[in-house]
């Protein structure tokens, strides 16, 4: 399977600079993965499309203002890094621009001091393993220095931080939003709770495994890099009753499926349980734990648009995208959704 397979062309004009003023006004693409019929619609309605019974899962990660902007402490010279992941101790992952600048023992500072940054380890591809030096607490001094680490297509500024989280964001610790769950406003989850909708929670902190390109030609050998989820015991249970009764398992966005199927993959059921995930889901693989999928549209040659394909087929979801395109659909992170069912 080649990574070429899932290109496609893509005019920069598509690509969504900015959120809309209300969430929920964004387009909906409302797909049938398995024969490709094809519905417009917009976000608000999409109630229409589901049925009293069945469970909707999001990804209740909160994004951390994760760009820092700092000095090398030896050379002022401008170095930028992510946060990706907290190893504990205050030790973080982190993508690091330039990276070739940064050697061990390298100490970047930001806001003057406020927080400094020792280069404990150099990995490869940009990764950096650094120690955070401060006084406090890092979230509170984060807000003060960092910025929302907007993906790099994203050429506008933000007006409102906020307008890259979720309206239900809670555990702290992701390095990008789960950009599916950014289409709903508290009025539409409360009317589609009212309609007979179960809405449950699961964490999966976005980081490198979910954004970073593929740059092999075989599918096969890319390497994801993991993330921290998490599913409690509530939520396994409940999702464990719906099973059984055959009502619909609905997951918003990418990175709750990968939850979800992770946990089904490992236990055969669901269960409450926590850890690191580097599951990589393209076609031939096997879905268990969901029926349908809530998406937006992918970047060319992603993980994300391997996974959506795996769901339907390559074939349905690259004519899906032409439809698109040709729809004046908005693609990416603040871009339009996609409804995938059967």
């Amino acid at each position: 399977m080649n990574t070429n397979d899932f290109d496609y062309e893509l005019d920069e004009k598509k690509i969504a600079q900015t959120p809309l003023k209300d969430r929920s006004d964004s387009k909906l693409m409302v797909l049938n993965r398995e024969n490709g019929d094809i519905k417009h619609d917009i976000f608000k309605n999409i109630k229409s499309y589901l049925k009293k019974g069945d469970v909707l899962v999001l990804n209740d990660t909160k994004v951390i203002p994760a760009r820092l902007i700092g000095i090398k402490e030896e050379t002022n010279a401008l170095i930028e890094l992510l946060l990706l992941k907290d190893l504990g101790n205050n030790i973080w992952e982190c993508l690091s621009k330039p990276f070739k600048r940064l050697h061990e023992n390298t100490i970047i500072s930001f806001g003057e001091g406020i927080l400094k940054a020792k280069v404990i380890e150099k990995k490869e591809e940009g990764i950096v393993h650094v120690k955070l030096i401060y006084a406090g607490i890092l979230y509170e001094i984060l807000d003060k220095l960092g910025t929302m680490p907007l993906p790099p297509y994203i050429h506008e500024k933000l007006q409102d931080q906020n307008r890259y989280q979720t309206v239900y964001a809670k555990n702290i610790g992701s390095a990008a939003a789960p950009t599916a769950g950014l289409h709903f406003t508290k009025k539409l989850l409360k009317e589609l709770e009212d309609y007979g909708i179960e809405i449950l929670y699961v964490t999966l902190h976005v980081g490198l495994g979910t954004f970073r390109p593929v740059e092999v030609e075989d599918v096969k050998k890319h390497h994801m890099h993991s993330e921290f989820y998490m599913m409690n015991k509530d939520v396994a249970d409940k999702l464990n009753k719906a099973k059984k009764e055959h009502r619909r398992i609905i997951s918003v966005g990418t990175t709750t499926c990968r939850v979800l199927e992770t946990i089904m993959h490992k236990y055969n059921e669901f269960k409450e349980s926590s850890g690191e995930t580097d599951i990589f889901i393209y076609p031939g693989f096997d879905f268990r734990a969901i029926d349908c999928l809530i998406t937006n549209f992918h970047l060319p040659k992603s993980t994300l648009l391997m996974l959506v394909s795996a769901f339907s087929s390559k074939e349905i979801i690259l004519k899906a995208y032409k439809k698109a395109l040709n729809s004046d659909y908005r693609f990416f992170s603040f871009g339009d959704a996609m409804f995938l069912y059967k």
